[in-house]
């Protein structure tokens, strides 16, 4: 059985699939075992393909988690979608993902062993709804 945190994950990611497609993209979700990637979007051409990693809180609104390669992906094809969810409302923040890599913070927990990643609102609200374009149909 799904857990409150793993329902509110693929409530997000297909929310974010259903605000490619309305902005033209094909979109196709990835297996669960693909690192870094929940969606793939295409232009309808072919001639442009995105991938979308996607977090989604419906608890803190002000943070997300993230996972431990989040620093590493840096290309420019790949973009985080910061999901929040609260009750009747919907928030988007489309970040490319050598932001997220440059404004990660990371901290050590008290017993020292386990790292928490994350990022804060405060330093991507100007993503809020920068989807990208998918091109030009030909």
């Amino acid at each position: 059985m799904a857990t409150k945190g793993q329902l509110t994950g693929m409530t997000g990611v297909y929310l974010v699939a259903a605000q490619l497609s309305r902005r033209g993209f094909v979109v196709s979700p990835t297996s669960r075992s693909a690192h870094g990637v929940d969606l793939l979007a295409s232009a309808p051409n072919g001639h442009r393909t995105l991938a979308f990693e996607v977090k989604t809180n419906a608890r803190s609104f002000s943070f997300w988690l993230l996972g431990k390669k989040a620093n590493r992906i840096t290309s420019r094809s790949q973009y985080y979608v910061l999901v929040n969810l609260r009750k009747g409302m919907e928030e988007y923040f489309v970040v490319p993902s050598r932001i997220v890599a440059k404004r990660m913070v990371v901290k050590t927990r008290a017993a020292g062993r386990s790292k928490w990643r994350f990022i804060y609102l405060k330093d991507i609200e100007r993503y809020r709804d920068k989807w990208p374009a998918a091109g030009r149909q030909r």
